[in-house]
């Protein structure tokens, strides 16, 4: 799988465009929707993953929820499971905390996470904005810890990182 990333928006927000087999799925869409079409190139929108609703991360959503093929997964309509969309399959992971929508999308064969504003590079997302809540982030970065530390994290602002590396110096994992 091929990962663009795209910074986008006032915010310098992460967007991703996943691409395999000339399909495509679309990580947080914050803004400047021609910077991601231009990513896009020929290859068939298959979806849209929201980690969570603010709107650095939901700007051009606008733009593909015209497509009628273009599917979006949100934490409204997502379970904690496995899904399959073409060539891609995913597992939701529910990391509230940040936000109550929260989500990570985890794609296994490929070791990597897509993780929004739930943790960054040596931090995590802020709890103080309106649905955020220090518990439930506490309760999300417990439940990451599960997860194997080879795994690459693509955050929703700044530098990807490895899960090793965020529990070894990141801060909030001590």
């Amino acid at each position: 799988m091929e990962i663009k990333k795209i910074v986008v928006g006032a915010l310098e927000e992460n967007c991703y465009v996943l691409i395999k087999n000339k399909t495509c799925l679309i990580v947080d869409p914050g803004a400047d929707y021609n910077k991601i079409k231009e990513q896009i190139g020929n290859n068939k929108v298959l979806g849209v993953l929201i980690t969570h609703s603010h709107f650095d991360h939901i700007g051009a959503l606008r733009n593909f929820l015209t497509k009628r093929s273009v599917k979006i997964f949100k934490k409204s309509n997502l379970q904690e499971q496995e899904y399959i969309i073409g060539d891609f399959k995913f597992r939701c992971i529910y990391t509230p905390g940040h936000s109550k929508d929260s989500v990570t999308f985890y794609f296994e064969e490929e070791k990597v996470m897509f993780v929004g504003d739930f943790i960054f590079n040596d931090s995590i997302g802020r709890t103080d904005l309106p649905g955020g809540n220090a518990k439930e982030m506490e309760n999300s970065l417990n439940k990451i810890k599960q997860y194997d530390g080879e795994i690459i994290i693509y955050p929703g602002h700044d530098e990807s990182s490895t899960l090793k590396d965020e529990f070894n110096k990141n801060p909030f994992f001590k």
